[in-house]
């Protein structure tokens, strides 16, 4: 049985035109996030899981996917919405390629593990946002390996590793973010 997005919920996205304002608004927060970063070689530690997991835990699984895939239309179009202000498609090809790629499929299963049950309660939101981050380093990695000389130990060392501490924060942090929008509409509506 499939479950209401918070933002279903709260009647943010009932028309056309606020559908397209929480795309923009979702591409735009990614954008901003991945100015956050520590610049590490060759895949910066950035804020953009972070905002995924939002945009995948409020939004459901069709308009998550859907914006990120207009993020990365507009940072591939010119906007600077890579790490460190980047623009341009090239980057698609380059060693963040697989990870770029990779968080419309992250925004989407967010969304998808949201409408399938895991939509309320801190442990719940917990699982739906590490899970697809988890599976976010398998485009990564291996894009990494493709397209680098590092081999698969490597791609693993340096696209992989470490990112594990933060992303477990990241989950926890989305979660909790969530879990606390959902009471506050609960109470709200009492």
């Amino acid at each position: 049985m499939a479950q209401t997005p918070l933002m279903t919920a709260l009647g943010a996205d009932d028309t056309l035109l606020r559908k397209i304002a929480m795309v923009v608004f979702g591409s735009v927060l990614v954008g901003m996030s991945a100015q956050v970063s520590v610049p590490m070689f060759p895949v910066p530690m950035t804020l953009q899981t972070l905002a995924i997991s939002l945009i995948g835990l409020t939004y459901g699984a069709r308009l998550a996917g859907i914006t990120l895939a207009v993020y990365l239309a507009q940072a591939s179009a010119g906007m600077p919405f890579f790490a460190g202000g980047a623009a341009g498609i090239v980057h698609l090809a380059g060693p963040t390629g697989g990870f770029l790629i990779g968080f419309v499929a992250m925004a989407a299963l967010t969304g998808y593990l949201v409408e399938r049950g895991l939509d309320r309660g801190f442990a719940r939101l917990f699982l739906a946002a590490f899970i697809p981050a988890l599976l976010l380093f398998v485009p990564g990695v291996l894009w990494l390996w493709f397209i680098t000389p590092l081999d698969l130990q490597g791609a693993l060392m340096a696209g992989a590793a470490p990112f594990q501490l933060g992303g477990l924060v990241k989950s926890a942090v989305a979660a909790l973010i969530v879990t606390g929008a959902w009471a506050a509409w609960k109470n709200r509506k009492a």
